[in-house]
């Protein structure tokens, strides 16, 4: 049967589909324009399963905060190939996605997953892309910050972003940007030593220990020289008290209060997709 090239043309427009995919699936369905969707989705679900096994280890990671300015989110959707990564369209995916995430404050990944675009959940329509791409797609992670101001920062590249979230309103925005590209160059595990994990204080004091052990300390001592050790590792590996990379004679914390006395961060996320 004939099949016209405006009804292949909107079924691209719906489904993201390649234009000889269409083309197809109209033919198999006889025409049939719902049914030809359904074809579609199907080959989705299809390339999903055969693709189960397969890497997703390239992709995107974006980060964009809401008009107030008080709450950002970040999501990272992967695939296989550095290709598809960079391809105008699966980035423009994933910025859908997050899009909706943000218009609907969703509080977790699951919450993303179950978000309705365009007719179907967010979950359907990574399946549905995998079999428009022929790659595998998956969205294994999504963050919400809210703050007085929160802050996204998105490295060249997309694969590396950051949200940082700060004590009040109208921070400067270059003020902002320093310090979420800080966290992004220096990663550091928590804002400051109090907010390290005791399971991270306990694994640096064991590694430390070790290392003075190695180096013929008493054991006697082992423990009061390992707490300097830890001392540094707070130093060097919490936000708050790294140098400043645009000032190293300046801690992040005393940079900070050179704008204000009172400004501080409550909290950030990173994502490095290569870590």
């Amino acid at each position: 049967m004939d099949i016209s090239a405006a009804d292949v043309m909107k079924l691209r427009k719906v489904t993201g589909a390649g234009m000889m995919d269409c083309k197809t699936a109209l033919a198999d369905a006889e025409g049939d324009f719902n049914r030809a969707i359904d074809i579609i989705r199907e080959k989705g679900k299809l390339v999903a399963s055969k693709r189960a096994d397969r890497a997703a280890t390239e992709g995107v990671v974006l980060a964009k905060v809401n008009g107030s300015g008080k709450t950002g989110a970040m999501i990272v959707l992967n695939c296989e190939t550095d290709f598809v990564a960079k391809n105008e369209a699966f980035v423009a995916f994933a910025v859908k996605i997050l899009d909706a995430a943000i218009a609907n404050n969703a509080a977790d990944l699951d919450a993303v997953k179950a978000l309705v675009i365009d007719g179907r959940t967010v979950e359907n329509l990574v399946i549905e892309q995998t079999g428009v791409i022929g790659e595998k797609l998956d969205l294994p992670y999504y963050s919400k910050l809210d703050a007085e101001t929160v802050v996204a920062y998105i490295h060249p590249g997309n694969k590396l972003s950051t949200l940082v979230g700060f004590s009040k309103a109208g921070v400067d925005t270059q003020v902002a940007k320093d310090i979420a590209m800080q966290v992004a160059a220096m990663n550091p595990v928590a804002v400051d030593k109090d907010f390290v994990p005791a399971d991270v204080v306990a694994k640096e004091l064991e590694i430390a220990k070790e290392k003075f052990r190695q180096e013929g300390k008493p054991e006697a001592m082992l423990d009061k020289i390992s707490q300097g050790a830890l001392e540094k590792f707070f130093k060097e590996s919490t936000l708050l008290n790294q140098a400043f990379i645009k000032e190293n004679k300046q801690t992040v914390k005393e940079f900070l209060k050179s704008v204000d006395k009172d400004l501080t961060v409550t909290a950030f996320y990173r994502y490095n997709l290569g870590d």
